[in-house]
């Protein structure tokens, strides 16, 4: 059984910062793309980002670019999203996603291609 934990949300103030990470189990994340979705009350759920099972490869939705870094730790099977200069626009849920074949890579930015999914975790970014 495949699950996924996420931990790290919380209230930060506009410019701050927060790490997010995502315990996998049931799954390796050396083999799975993971990714990293968020869903703000009254709006559907968007992508944020993934990374493939090399960690040689990364995406990024262009509202985050060059402010989210997604990671992860084989060893621990563990995903990260480190989000600096936060902004109120980044207040929603966020969710830890695996992605639903083995060494898959396509159509990233889609949710439909994930299979397995967190609970979610809130994010709030004051001004």
């Amino acid at each position: 059984q495949v699950q996924l934990v996420e931990s790290g949300g919380g209230l930060v103030q506009a410019g701050g910062s927060l790490r997010l990470s995502c315990a996998a189990s049931g799954r390796a994340v050396r083999t799975y793309t993971m990714g990293w979705f968020r869903q703000a009350p009254g709006l559907e759920r968007e992508f944020v980002a993934a990374i493939n099972w090399s960690g040689g490869s990364s995406a990024y939705a262009d509202s985050v670019k060059g402010r989210f870094t997604i990671s992860k730790d084989n060893a621990k099977n563990t995903v990260y999203l480190q989000m600096d200069s936060l902004k109120p626009d980044d207040t929603a849920v966020y969710y830890c996603t695996t992605y639903r074949t083995a060494y898959g890579w396509g159509a990233i930015r889609r949710a439909s291609e994930y299979d397995y999914w967190g609970q979610g975790i809130q994010v709030t970014v004051s001004s």
